[in-house]
């Protein structure tokens, strides 16, 4: 057995979360693993418990503690899925001989899958910013108004048609748009760096921005190399991008709650309702493995009856065929 270090719990979820540090984990993740870890360590010193041994009545107490406070099944989980992490890494480094926490099930989470836009929906959301912009050229326009739709445009169907997150559209940078070839590099969770593609659509909007929009919003200064800029010059911020989009969904009148997670799954839905295999879907989504796409995803009813009845042999619309052979 390795020495635990000196400090006693709270040096050992220290040096956890510097070994996370060291493995790129994202400044929120780390937020995260510390207050959920940091809480499960407190309940133990609170109960007279050693966090190095805490049996089996310590862990349901906590566990009921959190039922208490009437949490999502997402929120316990995540709680104790922080614990979990720190307790294979305390193992790992050879603080203790086994996980206390092995056998500890998380609770059932509800499958709860975001909303989905329509196409005709999504259409709409993306193309306003250009329809608004030509409806404004009836009287003298500020270029500040038009520069602002033209980014609001390119950002809006950047966002459909490559199904990216709304931090990774603010964070993009100019040096890393190809958008003669109609790609992307974009940097995801982790810091891990992925390609995706985009359409005619896209890039006739990014061209537009690039052209005029963008040179108007940063003005003489020029002080950042993000593609997407706010009024003042300075990088559009996810918050930023966030508020560009509400503003877009308030003003076609779409469902209430539809928010940029809403255009990313719209984006995966539609692509599989369009024949997309999942594998190619996932690594446009960037997720780590194939059962996160199949959660996020879904298809609609009926895009699955049209798949059955245009591929089963014994279908109505195959059977019709092969009775006519």
């Amino acid at each position: 057995m390795a020495e635990v270090p000196p400090g006693g719990s709270e040096a050992a979820l220290a040096q956890f979360l510097e070994h996370l540090r060291g493995k790129n984990a994202s400044g929120r993740t780390i937020i995260e693993y510390r207050r959920n870890a940091g809480e499960f360590l407190t309940f133990l010193e609170g109960a007279g418990v050693s966090w190095l041994a805490p049996d089996r009545s310590a862990v349901r107490a906590y566990l009921a503690s959190l039922a208490d406070r009437d949490l999502a099944a997402t929120s316990v989980g995540g709680k104790l899925s922080a614990a979990r992490s720190l307790y294979r890494y305390a193992v790992r480094e050879g603080w203790l001989g086994a996980d206390p926490l092995t056998g500890v099930r998380t609770p059932r989470r509800p499958r709860r899958l975001p909303g989905v836009l329509d196409r005709p929906q999504a259409a709409r959301l993306v193309e306003a910013p250009s329809r608004s912009e030509r409806l404004r050229r009836r009287r003298p326009p500020r270029d500040i108004d038009e520069a602002i739709a033209k980014r609001d445009s390119a950002l809006l169907e950047l966002l459909y048609a490559t199904g990216i997150r709304i931090s990774e559209a603010a964070t993009v940078e100019l040096g890393r748009l190809d958008v003669e070839r109609q790609r992307m590099r974009v940097l995801g969770k982790g810091n891990k760096e992925r390609e995706v593609v985009f359409g005619r659509p896209a890039a006739a909007a990014l061209t537009a921005y690039l052209r005029s929009g963008r040179q108007v919003l940063a003005g003489a200064a020029h002080r950042t190399s993000a593609l997407f800029l706010n009024a003042s010059g300075g990088a559009l911020s996810a918050r930023g991008a966030r508020l560009v989009v509400d503003r877009w969904v308030e003003a076609c009148g779409l469902p209430k709650g539809t928010s940029p997670h809403t255009l990313r799954h719209s984006f995966a839905t539609h692509l599989l309702e369009g024949g997309a295999d999942l594998r190619s879907v996932q690594e446009l989504l960037g997720h780590a493995n194939l059962a996160t796409t199949q959660i996020y995803t879904h298809l609609s009813d009926d895009a699955l009856h049209d798949a059955y009845r245009s591929a089963h042999p014994r279908s109505t619309r195959q059977g019709s065929r092969n009775a006519a052979r």
